[in-house]
Parts: C-alpha cells; structure tokens; sequence
C-alpha cells in the first residue's frame, strides 16, 4: 500500500492523521513521512526512502535509533513481564542512578511523560508554597497541561497559537508571563506579584522556540529573585537533562533549581518523566505528603530498563565531547558561510543541539526567533529532505546529533545544507528579475 493511501486512512482514523501535532507538517507543507525504522542515524520511510535523521525522535535518542544495548535491555525486561503497577528492583537502581549523577537532588519520583512531570512538579510547587500562581517564559513549551499553555512555543508556535482552546480563564489568569532572558522584566513581576507566585518556571535552554541560550548572568538571577520572594525555581530539563553531560544542565551551569524536571534521554526511547528535589520538598509528595499524584505506569519495567540501559552507556562511554565538537565544527563552518554569502540565516548551537534560524543574529528571545522567515525554513527542509536529509519540521524546534553521528556524516549534512542554501539564494535572485 502506498504511503499516500496510508497517510488517507490516518486521516480518517486520528485527528489530522497523527497523534502528536507538529508531526503533520503544518507549517512546511507537503505530506509527513510514514517511518518504517530506525538504526544508528538512519531513517527508513515506508516507501524505502532513507534519510539521515537529525530529529532523533524530537531528542531521546542520544545514542542513535535501535542501539542494540538498549533494545537488548528491553527485550529482556518485556519477556519477564511488561508491568505490574508495584515497586521493582530496577526502579530502585534507575532512581539511584539518577541521584547519583544529579549532585543537588535527593529524591525522585517517576511519571510517564514530561508533561506529566511538569503538571507535577507545579501542583508540588503550590502545596509547598501555599500560593497559586506561576511565572513562565514567553515560548517555553512545558507539555500540554492547562497551565503552562500560555504563551507556549513548540508546536502551538508553529501552528501560530499563542495558546489553546479549552483552557478556562480563571486557570489562564494564574500563569504570569515574561520575555525569555530578561531578567529586569522578572524582576518588575515579582515585585508587583511575588507574594501569589509559588513558582518560576523556565527551560534553562530554550528549546521550543528554536535553540535559544540562557544570557550571562539570567539563570543566576531567577535563582536570586525566587530565593528573595519565597518562590520555587523550577528547571524543565526535559530536553536538556543529560544532553550537554552526564547530568542536568542545571549542574553543568552551577545554578541549583529546586525541582528538576526530566523526560526524553532518561526514557532511552521510551515514554518517561520524572520530577528530582530535595527531600525537604519532595516528601511533600503522598503517601509522605498531602499533594497528590500517582500513575499506573509510572515507573514502568521496560521503559525503567531501557532509561539504566541508556544512562549506564552515556556514563561509560562519555560521547559528550565528541557530540559537542562535530556539532560546534558544523556550525561554525555554516555560519561563516552564512556571512560571508550575505545570507539571512544564523547556525545557533549548544553541545549537539542545534537550530538554523532564517533570521540574522541574535536570537535571545521569542520577538527575535519569529522574525524567522518561516518560507523560506519550509523550502529549506524540503530541499534537505529530497537530498536524503530529514529534520524537525518546524522552525522552533530543535534539531539533534547523537552519539552515533559520525565525523563524516557532520560533513556530510554541512555540504548538503551549503548547496541547498545557495540553491535557495540563487532562486530568490532569479524570482526578483
């Protein structure tokens, strides 16, 4: 059956054919891929196309697709049993292992989602406090709980929303917004609200507004005005946990969040979440504590053993250096011909996260990411893509090398990415005559 008979019956069967937005290519246009597998770096389409993959499933797959480790690991959970809804062995040893490599937290507890860890980690931040509001950041995407789809980014960015429908006023009314990495702003609303604010939540790197860095000084200063008002910091390192390093970002950075939120690399592929503290605020959580939250999967055997096998790999083999020097050598070389091509387009990098914005540099903020010329983005991935080349279909997301990533292959993408932007350089010249 064909991919476009294929993709008519999605239609048909789940909401614009797919079960998570961005993945219908809205904003690129043209029809999505049907994936058949993965192995390494490499994407195969039901139709026998192959692509180099620099999505990586939007981020867990730091390893690469299929590392046989990993798929071991779960092949060998699931014979034994694929849930039970009580307390397992490994359980025990995945929370140790994460506290061993998170230096400032003491406890953990599981859930199955990163939007479910922040849902969590926010009814936490309220019970502790007492006090109901939050502080977010213009275009930080936190999952799709009622209360953090306020100016959110992600694919609510690239479906030009600035929120969602089917959220009340009253809860919309509690989630307070500032400018990414604009700490005098911060500094206004606290002042004017910090008493009501329980808690300020950020990704300490943007990642759903494209790739976007924390200013100098900008982390160090939430962790000041949370501390001074009484507010809880919380990081959503769902992306960036164990991304950069062998831990949170938060520990690379030197800045001590109070709860930690994490998803993606810790699931090895596999659907997981977890909120991380000290024990002072997570023994707020039942049955230690009066707030609520439970789940039935949480903590699950298989998703728990391919999150140790992952962990343990990344831990012995330490690819971090390698993963940042190929992914910092392909964007400076973009970059400088970028410049010197007079072209509107700038490589932003950290470690092996990335985003080509259509925009000149800088980029700190929301405002700034949306000058992107999302056109010509949408041409751009349709270029890469018929070149073998597959990334996130959207500006605002960010795009991901893995370990498996080879010197080649870098190279490989920074040609193909120079030949397709000098393509679209020259059509653009031609179109003006």
């Amino acid at each position: 059956m064909s991919q476009k008979s294929m993709i008519k019956r999605a239609c048909e069967v789940m909401p614009g054919g797919v079960n998570s937005p961005v993945r219908c290519w809205q904003s690129v246009g043209g029809a999505p891929l049907l994936i058949a597998s993965g192995n390494g770096t490499e994407l195969a389409a039901v139709d026998g196309s192959r692509y180099l993959d620099f999505c990586g499933s939007w981020g867990p797959l730091i390893l690469g697709h299929a590392h046989p480790e990993v798929v071991e690991a779960v092949q060998r959970t699931a014979a034994e049993g694929l849930t039970f809804g009580a307390t397992t062995v490994q359980e025990i040893e995945f929370a140790e292992l994460l506290l061993e490599c998170i230096p400032y937290v003491d406890q953990v507890r599981l859930v199955n989602s990163g939007t479910e860890a922040v849902m969590t980690a926010l009814r936490l931040a309220r019970g502790v406090t007492g006090r109901t509001r939050i502080l977010k950041f213009d275009g930080c995407y936190h999952g799709h709980s009622d209360a953090v789809l306020v100016s959110a980014g992600s694919g609510l960015l690239t479906g030009g929303r600035a929120s969602s429908d089917g959220i009340s006023a009253d809860t919309a009314r509690q989630t307070l917004v500032a400018p990414f990495n604009d700490l005098d702003r911060v500094a206004d609303v606290m002042a004017a609200k910090g008493d009501d604010i329980a808690a300020i939540i950020v990704e300490p790197v943007a990642g759903n507004m494209g790739l976007i860095p924390p200013a100098d000084g900008f982390l160090e200063g939430l962790r000041e005005l949370s501390t001074k008002h009484g507010a809880l910091l919380i990081f959503d390192e769902v992306i960036t946990g164990f991304r950069l390093g062998p831990t949170t970002f938060g520990a690379i950075h030197g800045v001590t969040p109070d709860i930690t939120c994490l998803g993606k690399i810790i699931g090895g592929g596999m659907p997981i979440g977890a909120i991380a503290g000290p024990r002072r605020i997570m023994e707020h959580l039942a049955p230690v504590g009066a707030v609520y939250q439970a789940g039935t999967l949480s903590g699950n055997p298989i998703a728990v053993a391919a999150g140790l096998a992952t962990l343990r790999i990344l831990h012995e083999s330490d690819p971090y250096a390698d993963i940042c020097r190929r992914a910092t050598a392909m964007s400076v070389r973009l970059n400088s011909h970028f410049e010197n091509a007079d072209l509107n387009a700038w490589c932003a990098q950290l470690g092996g996260m990335f985003t080509i914005f259509f925009t000149r540099p800088p980029v700190h903020n929301l405002q700034q990411a949306k000058t992107s010329d999302t056109t010509q983005f949408a041409a751009y991935f349709h270029h890469m893509l018929s070149r073998g080349v597959y990334l996130p279909p959207s500006q605002f997301e960010v795009s991901f090398t893995s370990a498996a990533h080879t010197d080649a292959e870098m190279d490989r993408f920074a040609r193909t990415v120079i030949e397709v932007v000098d393509l679209m350089k020259a059509e653009n010249v031609k179109s003006q005559r």
